[in-house]
């Protein structure tokens, strides 16, 4: 578990559990309707999401939860294929209240030292490519850009991080 103190409050990070699925729901949705303001965009899958769906990515993915003054405030999700040891980034999100205080960037460091921890090599994430606020915070976190593609409707970079 990660603690930071910060000039507002203090915060952790820590491991999802079946009672937070609602409060995920929650933070996804509200990230996911700004990602698509930001992007020009409807219909992401993101917004589509049950109960089910989030309980079954605690069964079988990496989630974490970031928790502000007793109120959770981000969570993300990491899906490890322990046999490449390749890694994929979902559902990152920090409620929009949230942003720019240290709490993504927490995150992100933990998401870090557990795939160093299991001999990940790589992770990888697709977020909008014209969204300047997300790219600038994925390369402060020391991913690049690997390729872009318009599958989805707009123009999606496929970022990577490469560990060893």
């Amino acid at each position: 578990m990660e603690q930071i103190e910060n000039m507002q409050s203090l915060f952790q990070v820590r491991h999802a559990t079946y009672d937070d699925i609602y409060d995920i729901l929650s933070i996804t949705k509200e990230a996911f309707v700004k990602y698509e303001e930001m992007a020009g965009v409807t219909g992401l899958a993101a917004l589509e999401e049950t109960y089910e769906d989030v309980k079954r990515d605690i069964d079988e993915k990496i989630v974490l939860i970031a928790i502000q003054d007793s109120a959770p405030v981000g969570s993300v999700r990491v899906a490890v294929d322990e046999e490449t040891k390749e890694a994929y980034l979902s559902r990152f999100a920090v409620k929009v209240t949230s942003q720019n205080n240290g709490i993504g960037k927490s995150i992100m460091n933990l998401v870090d030292r557990i795939m160093k921890k299991r001999g990940v090599k790589s992770i990888s994430l697709h977020t909008g490519s014209k969204i300047t606020s997300l790219i600038r915070f994925y390369y402060g976190r020391g991913f690049y850009i690997e390729s872009t593609d318009a599958s989805r409707g707009y123009i999606r970079a496929l970022l990577k991080k490469d560990y060893i």
